[in-house]
């Protein structure tokens, strides 16, 4: 694969309705940035420290601490969703600084790394709450900082690749989590302190490698300065993102279906009691889900730069109902888990990264990280929602009555978000400035 500096200095490229980017006649496909490829180191190293300790985590708490669901619904819920807290203050941190999307991010991920070895001190609901909030809360510093430099380091004809590309090898971490945490947990005696341990000792890893390899800002090419690039990095200028109908549209919709979007935590827990799994093999189901995002995040980002993001984003959602339709039916085959894991991921492939790229595309410079951080504040806030909630209803009614719920509404939202689809979530900045005022109507 081969790199390049790609941020654009071009004229903009044409986009469809429904998101796709076409280069202009002549020009040869931008490479993917070396940043996106430095972020992606980081993302894989710190991932396999953090999904170490997700993959753990629900045994840990229901089986080895005996939550009830309600209990570790409200966990994960922050686990999930605190961040959205202080997205938006790391997102304008970013902002405002001038460039400093390195160092934001920096902060976020040593604060994470922070918390790891805390969970060796934590047995009971309050500091464990206490322990993921503050590890969520370097998860909310770091995320808009970094999605932001991987948009200012891509062209919008192929961001929806270069994020398909940090997506991958952020999941290449994701993958060997879980199967690091399982060797640990058959080797060792007390197995759960050893995989908090060792998870400590890569996420410092992982910000090292940020501090030493990832530039400070996205691009190193200079140009001049866009009509689209003009607001100040204020907290007003960025909270103002919202009256850009395109951006509304998109936030609107990743909230809607953040709130009926099960958290993996309590697929896994799900599957685990259709089919009986021994606790000592729980870790490794996040692998399949992990094997399915790796494989198809690439393919997937090419393809909503070509087809459209919208289209691709919506497909991901249908994967994630047939997911959970699967996990109702009574089908008992052997098939089952791969079948599951492997929507799940491809739900992931086809809409995590490529959420990122669709609202890039409608927000300025000035206020990349501020805008991205709008969208991911409004889809986390509803997945803490959906947590609690459907803790609250495997308590009262079940798992499968719980599980049924969310599926229907996740059909609403789903049929919702598609009549309310942006209308052209691929255009460049300066062409979304003109088309779109802020003062627009949705």
């Amino acid at each position: 694969m081969y790199v390049a500096d790609s941020r654009a200095g071009s004229p903009s490229a044409p986009a469809s309705a429904d998101g796709a980017v076409r280069p202009p006649a002549g020009r040869r496909r931008a490479a993917v940035a070396p940043t996106v490829f430095a972020l992606g180191t980081v993302s894989l190293v710190t991932d396999v420290s953090s999904e170490m300790v997700t993959a753990v985590l629900p045994l840990y708490l229901v089986a080895g601490l005996g939550l009830s669901p309600l209990g570790f619904g409200l966990l994960d819920g922050i686990h999930n969703g605190f961040s959205a807290l202080v997205r938006l203050a790391g997102g304008h941190l970013a902002d405002r600084g001038g460039g400093r999307h390195k160092w934001v991010a920096g902060l976020g991920y040593g604060i994470s790394a922070l918390c790891k070895p805390l969970l060796l001190l934590a047995h009971t609901l309050t500091p464990i709450g206490l322990v993921l909030a503050a590890d969520r809360t370097g998860k909310g510093l770091r995320t808009a900082p970094r999605d932001a430099l991987i948009s200012l380091s891509s062209t919008p004809e192929n961001r929806g690749r270069a994020f398909g590309v940090h997506r991958a090898m952020d999941t290449a971490g994701a993958l060997l989590g879980p199967l690091v945490a399982f060797l640990i947990l058959r080797a060792t005696v007390d197995g759960y302190d050893a995989v908090f341990t060792v998870s400590f000792c890569v996420a410092v890893a992982g910000v090292l490698v940020l501090v030493l390899f990832v530039p400070g800002g996205g691009s190193r090419t200079p140009r001049a300065a866009e009509p689209g690039d003009g607001p100040r990095p204020t907290l007003r200028a960025a909270l103002s993102l919202l009256r850009r109908r395109e951006l509304r549209r998109i936030t609107v919709c990743a909230l809607l279906l953040g709130l009926a979007t099960v958290s993996d935590s309590f697929v896994y827990l799900l599957l685990q009691r259709r089919l009986g799994v021994p606790d000592r093999w729980f870790a490794l189901l996040p692998l399949g889900t992990a094997a399915a995002f790796l494989v198809l995040a690439v393919p997937l980002g090419r393809l909503a730069d070509r087809v459209g993001r919208w289209r691709i984003f919506l497909a991901g959602h249908g994967a994630l109902l047939l997911a959970y339709g699967l996990l109702l039916t009574s089908w008992h085959s052997a098939a089952l888990p791969y079948a599951v894991l492997a929507l799940h991921g491809g739900f992931y492939a086809a809409t995590d990264g490529v959420l990122m790229a669709a609202a890039s595309d409608g927000v300025p410079e000035a206020l990349r990280s501020s805008g991205l951080a709008l969208v991911q504040t409004g889809q986390a806030l509803a997945r803490f929602a959906c947590s609690l909630g459907f803790g609250a209803l495997w308590t009262v009614w079940g798992d499968r009555s719980a599980l049924l719920a969310s599926t229907a509404a996740l059909a609403v939202c789903a049929a919702f978000s598609l009549a309310l689809r942006p209308r052209a979530t691929a255009t460049h900045p300066a062409q979304t400035t003109a088309a779109h005022p802020p003062g627009g109507t949705a």
